[in-house]
């Protein structure tokens, strides 16, 4: 057997070993590198007891996964001058300039809010230092969405996206939503609407064909479906409700692909910005987007007040974490091999990536299983990344 089948029959028997351990029902996943896809597989199902296999082009709804790509757009524009950085966000999307920060709830249950002490910018939203936060990990946001009456999140109503801050902006860092005003930012200058501007701008050229908001009928008879694990370790398929009218695209976690697609765009990254030709960022831009931007800042555990959606979570637990724009960025090395300033994140189904720039590696796994955080999902993304260490490097 030669090296690189080797090589492969390994990754193959990591990710079979951990779909029957009970990762998840099926599991797709890729590791790449500067000048191709190293190894890609798949295993299981991606409809539990459906004998529908997991494939290769299998797709899935990558979640939180869609910030990178939204922040990506969002420093293309950065580069052509219409967008700034550190400019009040307001000036685009006027709302922004109206945002109160919500210091908690009196003795009679009504809001206590007040002025931020500055405005809101664009690196903020990037990296989750603004003040918005998520309902699915902080209570305040989910007290004041009743109190309120704001529809959450997955509604796709504008409204949905107006809630108040948990602090004063780049102060703290608390995962949120940011990056869907930045998708907002996005559409106001360009006058596309989201996916319309990826496809021209970013994804097209890159192409990645497989990666949208709205399925195309290819795309949905290869979707894999999102199950729940229930209390005794199994799973459960879920139909998850659609929103009947929505009013924009969810540049912080709305986009469907898979796992080759977003392998595409993790050797953008690690070729400083172009992919078999097709330069979409500066190299310098990205080099700009992979450093810590947050300072002494540290990225906090999820805790969640969720637990149907989310479990507690963190990556690398104990290890200092900053963020870039927009990735999570290790300032330790990891047990995995990963080195200090490896970027990575994930989506809220329980798929994952990273990035190793220094070695010039990366991949994904994609999975659709609920609640985020699944200790046995998570597991097995290491355990492809160990490999890849022990195998490549």
């Amino acid at each position: 057997m030669s090296e690189a089948c080797r090589v492969t029959a390994h990754f193959d028997e990591v990710l079979r070993a951990g779909i029957d351990g009970g990762a998840a029902p099926g599991a797709v996943a890729i590791i790449v590198n500067r000048d191709g896809v190293v190894w890609h597989g798949s295993a299981g199902e991606r409809v539990i007891h459906s004998g529908n296999p997991m494939t290769d082009d299998t797709v899935g709804a990558i979640y939180s996964m869609t910030k990178s790509i939204t922040g990506a757009a969002a420093m293309q524009l950065v580069e052509q001058g219409k967008l700034e950085l550190d400019a009040p966000a307001g000036n685009i999307c006027s709302w922004l300039n109206q945002v109160v920060v919500l210091d908690g709830f009196d003795g009679n249950a009504q809001p206590i809010t007040r002025a931020p002490k500055s405005p809101v910018t664009l690196r903020q939203l990037l990296t989750h230092t603004s003040g918005l936060t998520y309902e699915i990990w902080n209570s305040n946001e989910a007290r004041w969405r009743i109190h309120a009456g704001v529809p959450g999140l997955f509604t796709l109503n504008n409204d949905a996206l107006k809630i108040p801050l948990a602090f004063d902006p780049g102060t703290q860092w608390e995962y949120g939503i940011g990056i869907d005003w930045v998708g907002k930012m996005i559409e106001t200058v360009s006058g596309m609407s989201l996916g319309d501007y990826f496809a021209a701008y970013l994804t097209g050229p890159l192409g990645m064909s497989d990666t949208a908001f709205t399925r195309t009928p290819s795309m949905l008879e290869r979707a894999a479906s999102v199950h729940a694990r229930t209390p005794d370790g199994s799973f459960v398929s879920m139909d998850l409700p659609q929103p009947e009218k929505p009013e924009f695209e969810l540049g912080g976690g709305g986009l469907h692909g898979t796992v080759g697609d977003y392998g595409r765009f993790i050797r953008m990254i690690l070729n400083d910005g172009v992919l078999d030709g097709q330069r979409v960022l500066k190299n310098t831009t990205v080099r700009e987007m992979c450093k810590n931007q947050i300072g002494s800042i540290r990225v906090n555990k999820l805790n969640t007040i969720a637990p149907l959606l989310s479990n507690d979570a963190e990556f690398f637990p104990g290890q200092p974490k900053s963020w870039g724009l927009t990735f999570q960025i290790n300032e330790t090395a990891g047990e995995t091999g990963r080195p200090a300033g490896t970027l990575m994140w994930a989506g809220l189904a329980n798929s994952f990536y990273w990035i190793d720039r220094q070695n010039g590696i990366g991949g994904a796994y994609l999975s659709q299983i609920l609640p985020f955080g699944d200790k046995k999902s998570l597991n097995l993304f290491y355990a492809i990344e160990r490999a890849a260490y022990q195998s490549l490097i």
